[in-house]
């Protein structure tokens, strides 16, 4: 018998929920807790950390997990590392079910950066008004490049915002490519600040920039442990039938 753990919070975490309750399995779908208004799931639902490696590795001894799904964001890295070490200690199967990243096409105007840190640093100069991609957790990090006028848009309410010229837009995608280039139009956007997140939810805003001849700072994806990776609900329903 399969009782599977989804490390989720993301679309195709949503997707493989779907997926797997409608066959019957057995399955417990987990949020990191970082949205106030997570999506309802077809399956039951904890919330909240588990206390690093140690603390995934006993519960999924207390709660006889045979199988681990992780659909976190490319950039959890943290939870992607516990989770590579958790299920090693419990000698559980993990499989990452993973977006392809984005890659720039003719006529995009990408410089990147290998993280936040360098993206903050990239930020240095006169001030202009920019559409900061980059969720919430992030945001307090640009607080020191506070001369910008920032467009934030966020699934929930920030808790704390980096510049005094913010606006901000809560929504939830995904977007339209149209959408994003009136967004960005109607609040005059001179540079898109977005982390190499992947898929296609949330790609119109890169769409929007080139349509518009827009300046990007990608973050590049932080580098994950080994593991096994797969592209499609479809794989993961196979790895899970033929482990």
């Amino acid at each position: 018998m399969i009782n599977l753990l989804i490390l989720g919070g993301t679309t195709e975490a949503n997707a493989l929920a779907k997926a797997v309750a409608a066959q019957g399995v057995s399955a417990v779908y987990s949020y990191a807790g970082r949205v106030d208004t997570p999506r309802p799931q077809p399956l039951p639902v904890r919330a909240g950390g588990f206390g690093g490696a140690d603390g995934l590795a006993g519960y999924m001894r207390d709660n006889a997990v045979t199988h681990v799904i992780d659909a976190t964001h490319p950039f959890a890295a943290q939870m992607s590392g516990n989770a590579v070490t958790a299920c090693r200690e419990v000698g559980v199967p993990l499989a990452a079910l993973t977006r392809p990243a984005w890659h720039a096409q003719d006529g995009d105007r990408w410089a990147h950066v290998p993280d936040i840190t360098a993206a903050v640093a990239a930020l240095s100069g006169p001030a202009q008004r920019v559409f900061l991609a980059v969720g919430r957790m992030h945001l307090e990090d640009f607080a020191v490049q506070s001369q910008h006028h920032y467009l934030l848009r966020l699934v929930d309410e920030p808790d704390a915002l980096p510049s005094p010229h913010c606006d901000v837009v809560v929504s939830r995608g995904p977007f339209s490519e149209a959408d994003d280039r009136a967004l960005m139009q109607r609040h005059g956007i001179e540079l898109v600040v977005s982390k190499n997140a992947g898929g296609t939810g949330a790609r119109a805003k890169l769409d929007a920039a080139r349509a518009l001849g827009l300046p990007v700072l990608m973050i590049d994806r932080p580098a994950l442990p080994q593991r096994v990776e797969l592209s499609s609900v479809t794989q993961v329903l196979d790895w899970l039938a033929h482990p």
